[in-house]
């Protein structure tokens, strides 16, 4: 009977754990099979098809999936939202640590093709599928909002910004690299450089948030260029405009750093330059551990000369921590440095693409920002067949009156057949559903731009019949660059400008060379106009869709003489707005 008893027990166990065993291959099945689920027809797809579960490699009872529900804008032509529509709710299974080449695999392997994600949602691969969603909408859904960019990024460019994520995770706040670094530097001349060690360029801010902008991508891709960690110093004004850029690791530089207030003890680039060239200066004597690296456009122009000589970065290669200010647009000069020309020409074939790349890489807006953003956008913007920008920057009024501003934009405008000429023998009427429109959006200190423009469209017709709506986000008088409300307006304005199909800016302004780099657009630049004359002619194309670098250096290192680059480097050119300038371009495209 015991036997019996045993017998029994012994099936009874051998049962279940089959059945347990069943269960859980079934469960494993449906698991990594549930994609084939949300493959829809296009006419089959469900009503909501708006959430996106990233979930990680964990098991099912521990998955941390994340739902957000993007928002799907009303502005889609028929032709771009085959590129753009998200189709039904798509899962994507990612292993949670892995390389990007292994994301891909994984999520090509597993996703069928009526649900694949389109590459200008991470701009051809340029931005990284790791990071939360909540935190930074604009990285999932900014591609609903523009046009792909016909400029698509190198593979080698991504492999360094890739590699550079890598080590701003090793390196950056937090870790303990900084912490040894941090502290083992307050005492002065104590520490020997070792190769091994992380070099920091600590970014400063400088003039508006224009300026600021232009010179962090250079900056970023000066860290990339010299195996340093770019960390920013944001004071409140800054704060809530831009998401984290890397993954992992904060690009804000901690409060804790030594120099956060005072920089007056720091030694300065001037001289460490004319220590070097001191005869008497050996060369094993021990450099600082902290330099301040300033190329501002008033500051010295002396030794501004010298910072694309080879023999510069030699010695800057050496410091590990290197605390830069600068207003300047200044990414010709690291073209013109001989030991960066190489990695330069292979991150960019097309040298006109730095800051479209660089742009759209590091400034995505913040929540807050992206709220206004789109908020705004799908209010004015969305339904208009064409958006046309005017950025519109008066640096003083007394010499310029605003008449004589506007008359010139739509000199400009109507020259260039952007906006269509009034029709002098008929009054507005009602408009047609199917008239076509064009949206002008106006971006300037002033409301007298936006109210003057919106008063004559809307008190005449168009010879060709369109409907003209004028739309100014903002008027704030007066600039103020320490100010958040002020910089958060400005940075809306700024990503609507670069959502815009055609773009007339100001010359000299940076707040205008932000907008179309980011949005890949070539202007049509604004001539500084005098008095009450309108320039003739009012306006001109811009060759290249990089930011002006207004103050080069004019110092060849190697002939010892100052020489006008352009002759050197036939991708850089002078600059329609600022004669003395350069700005990149790309001799290959015309």
């Amino acid at each position: 009977m015991d036997k019996l008893r045993l017998l029994l027990l012994v099936l009874a166990s051998i049962t279940t754990t089959l059945s347990i065993f069943t269960f859980l291959l079934i469960h494993h099945n449906n698991y990594y099979n549930s994609i084939s689920l949300f493959s829809f027809k296009s006419d089959e797809r469900p009503k909501d098809h708006n959430n996106i579960i990233i979930v990680t490699d964990s098991p099912p009872e521990n998955v941390t999936g994340t739902n957000f529900q993007l928002q799907q804008p009303p502005h889609q032509t028929q032709s771009n939202a085959a590129s753009q529509t998200v189709p039904a709710d798509i899962i994507i299974i990612a292993p949670k640590n892995d390389s990007l080449e292994n994301q891909n695999k994984d999520t090509t392997s597993i996703i069928s093709s009526s649900t694949t994600i389109p590459n200008d949602r991470f701009l051809d691969g340029l931005l990284l599928s790791t990071f939360d969603p909540p935190s930074c909408l604009s990285r999932y859904q900014s591609y609903l909002y523009r046009k792909p960019s016909p400029y698509k990024p190198c593979a080698y460019l991504i492999s360094k910004l890739r590699n550079y994520e890598l080590l701003h995770t090793t390196c950056g706040p937090h870790t303990k690299s900084y912490a040894k670094l941090i502290m083992t530097t307050k005492k002065k001349g104590t520490k020997k450089f070792s190769k091994n060690d992380c070099k920091y360029l600590v970014w400063t801010p400088s003039n508006g948030l224009g300026n600021r902008i232009i010179t962090l991508a250079a900056a970023f891709l000066y860290a990339i260029l010299t195996d340093r960690v770019l960390l920013v110093k944001f004071g409140i004004d800054m704060f809530g405009l831009f998401c984290d850029p890397f993954p992992h690791s904060s690009w804000l530089l901690p409060r804790n750093f030594p120099y956060w207030k005072d920089h007056k003890h720091i030694q300065t680039y001037e001289t460490m330059l004319i220590n070097s060239s001191n005869k008497n200066n050996r060369s094993n004597e021990l450099l600082p551990q902290f330099l301040i690296l300033n190329l501002q456009h008033s500051h010295d122009a002396r030794h501004n000369n010298f910072f694309h000589c080879d023999q510069s970065q030699g010695l800057l290669h050496k410091v590990p921590v290197l605390i830069l200010s600068s207003d300047q647009y200044f990414v010709p000069s690291l073209f013109m440095i001989p030991s960066f020309q190489q990695q330069l020409s292979k991150m960019f074939p097309d040298k006109d693409t730095v800051f479209h790349h660089l742009g759209r890489y590091l400034f995505q807006p913040s929540n807050e920002a992206w709220e206004l953003i789109t908020r705004f956008y799908e209010a004015h913007l969305a339904k208009a067949n064409e958006k046309i920008g005017l950025q519109i920057r008066v640096y003083n009024t007394h010499q310029v009156p605003h008449t004589t501003v506007i008359n010139e934009i739509l000199a400009c405008t109507l020259q260039h057949k952007l906006l269509p000429e009034l029709d002098a023998q008929k009054t507005a009427t009602s408009h047609l559903k199917k008239q076509t429109s064009k949206a002008v959006l106006v971006a300037s200190l002033y409301s007298e731009y936006g109210e003057k423009l919106r008063t004559m469209y809307k008190a005449n017709t168009t010879v060709t019949g369109e409907v003209i709506k004028v739309y100014q986000p903002s008027h704030e008088g007066r600039q103020k660059s320490n100010n958040d409300t002020h910089n958060i307006k400005a940075w809306t304005e700024i990503y609507l400008l670069s959502l815009c199909d055609v773009l007339i800016t100001s010359p000299k302004s940076t707040f205008g060379y932000v907008a179309h780099s980011l949005g890949g657009l070539k202007p049509w630049i604004l001539k500084r106009a005098y008095g009450e004359t309108i320039p003739n002619p009012p306006c001109q194309r811009a060759m290249s869709m990089e930011p002006c670098f207004h103050y080069p250096p004019k110092y060849d290192c190697r002939a010892n003489n100052t020489v006008d680059f352009t002759s050197l480097y036939h991708h850089m050119k002078h600059c329609e707005d600022v004669k003395s300038g350069l700005r990149l371009v790309n001799a290959n495209r015309r």
